[in-house]
């Protein structure tokens, strides 16, 4: 049963100032039902412990992983490099390159390491596709989906003139 209270989903991020954005993710798997956990872990400040959470949290059950982060962006590579569970990289829009620099070293892994990745600042996006992801092992989970897709479409239609 996917509605528990262990982490189905694992987020990190690189800065507690990435917070912000990192939040909709959470926030977005919480209207979902999806128990999930954000921790800030940096590829270059503390590289060791990005590997011992992503080792830890494989074990204690979560299935997917979140990497957030910005410029260079080696967070969801990292992740990714450590695990055969999908990794979603989130590129932040930061530094003089506005994010452009994260997306670029977000979608260039090599073959055999892969990240999905979506639009910079795309945390709610990334939520989702985790959702996707968790919907094909859980039926309660795209049930969630198909209301959340309905719900959009409705608001939707209502907006038109």
């Amino acid at each position: 049963m996917a509605q528990s209270d262990k982490p189905l989903v694992g987020i990190l991020t690189g800065s507690p100032s990435d917070l912000p954005v990192v939040e909709k993710a959470k926030a977005t798997l919480d209207e979902l039902g999806i128990a999930s956990e954000v921790k800030v872990l940096s590829a270059h400040r503390t590289p060791d412990l990005v590997v011992e959470y992503v080792r830890a949290a494989e074990a204690a059950g979560v299935e997917v992983f979140i990497a957030c982060a910005g410029m260079a962006n080696h967070l969801a590579g990292t992740v990714a490099a450590h695990t055969l569970l999908p990794v979603i990289g989130v590129p932040l829009a930061s530094g003089s390159l506005g994010g452009m620099d994260a997306l670029l070293s977000t979608v260039q892994m090599p073959p055999g390491v892969p990240v999905a990745t979506v639009a910079v600042d795309g945390a709610r996006n990334a939520a989702f596709l985790a959702a996707h992801i968790l919907s094909i092992k859980y039926p309660e989970i795209r049930e969630k989906l198909k209301e959340a897709r309905a719900d959009a479409r409705r608001r939707y239609e209502g907006s038109s003139p």
